[in-house]
């Protein structure tokens, strides 16, 4: 037992070790490679072992792009996707088990899925791609794996939701942090809710959520338990504990994509929780392996077929009790509306484009001949070159993906809550000093051109090194900015507080039927001007 189970204390006087680093561990156009050394030949086993009798780690050496890694520990990984006896589980490596300051990058732990249940092998990836143009989202790229000399497989590499990721998605990691995966084989305690997972109902007391709910932060269930209070008790004051349009993002993503292994899906789980330094709790994606309608139920009846998942309702749970994190926030108009620009927003920019289909066969290209060689693959080279087209599995039924995505992409384009035309930007101008003025411009005076019958327009703005939007009307009555009263014109002035001279904005248009914003990546890519630039 010695040989092969770690303790800790025998090892915490290794040295530091200064490491060589490669390139972008996660840079989604690159294949990684990790060997993995163990001492013990019977390592399956022991890994079986150590899986079934808890979470202990199998000791050993990595090597990733190059780089050593000694006394690693590793562990198999995954709830429902581990496999007794299986020959291409999913890995977890934890790179300072011993040495606390070795890491990859800042990274520290390596997370591999075994892609079980996707025989394409990109749903992953590229859902995630897709998840990272609207809201933080962990990476995530192949590798190939090799164990005591052997091809172990390819693998799919996600970046962990870890502290690196929470400091460069949120600015900070000393927040509540919430793991929403709920056991489903254990009993609730007794007077607690039944069977409601990890889906925010306000329920009897702490040991409710400690059931259902794994805090990763040292503090935090009271926030957890205020959070859901609010959300079910008091809706109208949702904004004070949770930032209600980045949820809007990650609801719009799970129903474009047909997402089920999700909040969105039979069993609330598989997304974290974060609350920033704002005080606001943002949610975060995870576990995409089953996107794309590879998991089928979404707890109203059974699984879904082909045509139930191509044609599934946009506003799936939009009234139901068990999951307020949707009805709650879908039963204010304006929230709605949010959600519903959001699904156009990624509808649009990558299937009614069918940039998804080209990202798609790049990945496939880039891993078909390391899959060749996989002799541990789930599938065979038949179903993969299939899967992007075709249904594979008589019983599991895995949906293609462009199967599944093009009638899905005509029926959401013709679906009553999505084909009414928002309002389109025309013009977007901010004024400068002009050429013959002394005079230096000292605010901001900016105004955006829209399509007619536009009856609304707001911008939202924040000046450099604020984190926070502030809201503001503008108006379109020939005194603010905006030229003559009714010309579609709207326009605002921003002053600018103390020493600030940059300005970060968007606007939000609304018109009888729906609401768009401009950029429609806002949350990333703002219009962004300074005073400087004004006067030039």
């Amino acid at each position: 037992m010695k040989n092969w189970l770690l303790t800790l204390t025998s090892l915490f006087f290794l040295s530091n070790i200064v490491l060589a680093q490669p390139s972008d561990f996660y840079d989604n156009k690159t294949v990684q490679e990790i060997k993995i050394t163990f001492q013990e030949s019977n390592w399956r086993y022991l890994l079986d072992s150590l899986r079934l009798n808890g979470s202990r780690f199998l000791l050993g050496n990595a090597e990733i792009n190059g780089t050593k890694f000694p006394n690693i520990g590793v562990r198999y990984s995954g709830t429902r996707s581990f496999i007794t006896g299986g020959k291409r589980n999913g890995l977890f490596i934890k790179l300072n088990l011993v040495n606390r300051t070795q890491n990859l990058q800042g990274v520290q732990s390596v997370r591999l899925s075994s892609a079980l249940r996707d025989p394409s092998m990109i749903r992953e990836v590229l859902s995630y791609e897709i998840a990272r143009d609207y809201m933080p989202a962990p990476k995530a790229n192949f590798a190939k794996v090799f164990i005591n000399g052997e091809y172990y497989g390819l693998l799919v590499n996600v970046q962990p939701v870890d502290s690196k990721f929470l400091e460069t998605g949120f600015g900070s990691s000393d927040g509540t942090f919430v793991k929403c995966n709920p056991p489903l084989d254990s009993k609730e305690p007794a007077d607690c809710k039944k069977k409601i997972h990890c889906n925010l109902e306000y329920d009897a007391g702490p040991n409710c959520y400690f059931h259902n709910y794994e805090l990763l932060s040292e503090y935090g269930w009271d926030d957890l338990i205020e959070l859901t209070r609010i959300l079910n008790e008091e809706p109208g004051k949702i904004e004070s504990i949770l930032n209600v349009d980045r949820t809007l993002w990650m609801l719009a993503f799970n129903n474009v994509l047909v997402n089920l292994n999700s909040y969105s899906g039979a069993v609330s789980e598989n997304y974290y929780i974060y609350r920033d330094g704002f005080g606001k709790f943002n949610p975060i994606i995870w576990d995409m392996n089953l996107s794309f309608g590879s998991f089928k139920n979404t707890g109203q009846g059974s699984d879904l077929d082909l045509k139930g998942l191509q044609q599934l309702d946009p506003l799936l749970h939009e009234t139901s009790p068990t999951k307020p994190l949707i009805s709650k926030l879908l039963k204010n108009d304006e929230y709605k509306r949010k959600y519903l620009a959001h699904m156009r927003t990624i509808l649009y920019d990558w299937f009614v484009t069918e940039k998804y289909m080209t990202r798609a066969k790049e990945l496939q290209g880039m891993i078909e001949s390391l899959l060749v060689n996989d002799v541990n693959k789930f599938y065979e080279m038949e179903d993969f070159s299939k899967s992007l087209k075709s249904t594979i599995g008589q019983k599991s039924k895995i949906p293609g993906i462009e199967e599944l995505m093009d009638k899905r992409t005509d029926f959401l384009k013709k679906h009553p809550v999505l084909s009414v035309i928002p309002p389109q930007f025309e013009t977007n101008f901010v004024a400068g000093r002009g050429e013959l003025e002394s005079k230096k411009v000292e605010d901001f005076k900016i105004q955006t051109k829209v399509s007619k019958f536009t009856k609304r327009v707001h911008i939202f703005y924040r000046f450099e090194g604020e984190s926070a939007y502030r809201e503001m009307p503008m108006k379109d009555d020939g005194q603010n900015f905006d030229e003559q009263a009714g010309d579609n014109i709207f326009g605002a002035i921003i002053k600018p507080e103390g020493e600030a001279s940059v300005v970060e904005y968007y606007f939000l248009a609304e018109n009888a039927g729906a609401l768009s914003f401009d950029p429609p990546k806002y949350m990333f890519a703002p219009h962004r001007i300074g005073l400087e630039d004004l006067n030039k």
